[in-house]
């Protein structure tokens, strides 16, 4: 069976020998100065990631990062250097977005749930594209955009059809919230032609997340082009953007294998000969949103091993962190069988995985589980427990308030320097929560003015 924590560390951290070393730090002294538990994140490994999607996808296409899989100020201000735009989902990310530097006409808003204030908000921004989930939706914009004396820029998400449809977590292709059902579209389309108040401008298809496939993306791609083409026809001008959004995998278990970019990137290209023929989106822009695929395996979760015990035949690793800071990882976030991350020791990496034991969490809780029958060295207290594949849906993807546990530090790892860029939570970091403090909620910005 493959061992995907042995193939990351090779992969990613070649210099490691006894303990986990990345770009010359030593996970020893990096904990020694931050304690656990963290999050760290690797520039380098993130930059291979990059260079390695950028060579694979067209000169056409742009990137823009999809914030939610990490909303990290420094990931978005290393990819606003790479030229990225940002994809967004909240009034939060979109505070976020504009703070780290991102110029407004580089943000595309996606979601279900707009509210009137996050809409308020995207158009006195002057965000690049709003992508429009609802007719209802489309006529709030629209009121909106009179109200503000301006037109706006949308794209139509649209919500496929079942035969397209792929990867671990389905957006589409039958009932959902997301988009505009495929059978439905006219009616929109014909609802936005007549309204001066809505500019569309482009389509936005995304199907699924956490694909493998590299045809099923090239599939769902083809898809996406057909409906453009109808779009376009439908409105008697071309297109300006073609949105196939993000679902771009990564391995996290023993049985995946690693995207064919090779193959991915020939598919691309010959997808791209044919849109040059089509006149009505031949200058269309094309535009992916990858998230986890990008962040992914520049992430590692340390925790560090605090009790350990012995019970009716199981061996129980006690640790400092849990499920409370990593959801993802403890299989609450979407598995429907419990499957185990990347985990290993990280001080103990050469020597022998001979022992099955449960990693679990602080809580008073039977889902505070990291791993359940992990095989991993012998372990002893203080042993340092790594969770791989950490760099997307960590941190900010966990119930961090659950129980009233210190909120984990974020460490960033770049040209061998480790440099804090999240503090750790402290007791009183409890009590500031507004009610306490008198803080006031800013209606402009929403966020808070402590």
């Amino acid at each position: 069976m493959r061992d995907v924590a042995s193939e990351l560390v090779n992969l990613h951290f070649p210099s490691s020998v006894q303990e986990l070393c990345i770009s010359g730090e030593s996970i020893s002294t990096i904990v020694e100065q931050y304690q656990t538990p963290l999050y760290l994140y690797s520039e380098d490994v993130l930059e291979q990631k990059w260079n390695a999607l950028r060579a694979a996808l067209p000169a056409e296409f742009s990137v823009f990062y999809s914030m939610k899989a990490n909303p990290q100020r420094s990931f978005l201000e290393y990819f606003l250097k790479k030229g990225c735009g940002i994809e967004i989902a909240s009034g939060g990310e979109l505070y976020q977005a504009l703070e780290a530097g991102c110029p407004p006409e580089q943000i595309v808003y996606a979601g279900p749930g707009k509210s009137e204030r996050e809409l308020e908000f995207a158009l006195a921004s002057g965000v690049g594209e709003i992508h429009i989930e609802s007719i209802r939706e489309a006529e709030r914009i629209a009121s909106l955009s009179r109200l503000a004396g301006k037109s706006t820029r949308v794209a139509l998400r649209v919500n496929a059809q079942a035969s397209v449809q792929g990867g671990a977590m389905r957006m589409g292709g039958k009932p959902s919230p997301f988009g505009i059902d495929e059978e439905s579209l006219d009616e929109l389309v014909d609802r936005i032609l007549v309204d001066p108040w809505l500019e569309l401008v482009g389509i936005h298809l995304y199907t699924g997340t956490q694909i493998l496939d590299h045809n099923i993306l090239i599939s769902q791609y083809r898809h996406a082009v057909e409906i453009a083409g109808r779009v376009a026809t439908r409105i008697g001008k071309p297109l300006q953007t073609i949105d196939f959004g993000g679902g771009l995998g990564v391995p996290y278990f023993a049985h995946e294998q690693a995207l064919d970019l090779h193959a991915f990137a020939d598919g691309l290209a010959q997808l791209v000969e044919e849109l040059r023929t089509t006149p009505l989106l031949a200058d269309a822009r094309l535009i992916v949103e990858p998230g986890r695929f990008l962040v992914a395996e520049a992430g590692i979760y340390v925790t560090r091993v605090i009790d350990i015990k012995q019970s009716r035949g199981k061996t129980f690793l006690i640790a400092d962190g849990g499920m409370h800071h990593h959801l993802a990882a403890s299989g609450n976030l979407g598995q429907t069988i419990k499957r185990n991350y990347p985990i290993v020791l990280l001080n103990k990496l050469k020597k022998p995985a001979d022992v099955a034991v449960d990693v679990v969490g602080p809580l008073c809780t039977p889902l505070d589980v990291l791993g359940r029958s992990v095989e991993l060295p012998r372990a002893a207290v203080g042993d340092l427990i790594g969770i791989f594949q950490s760099g997307a849906y960590g941190r900010t993807a966990s119930p961090l308030g659950f129980l009233s546990h210190p909120t984990p530090a974020e460490i960033w790892i770049a040209d061998g320097l480790a440099r804090l860029i999240r503090r750790r939570g402290r007791y009183e970091d409890l009590l500031r929560d507004g009610s306490h403090t008198g803080c006031k909620e800013s209606l402009e910005t929403t966020t808070s003015s402590c």
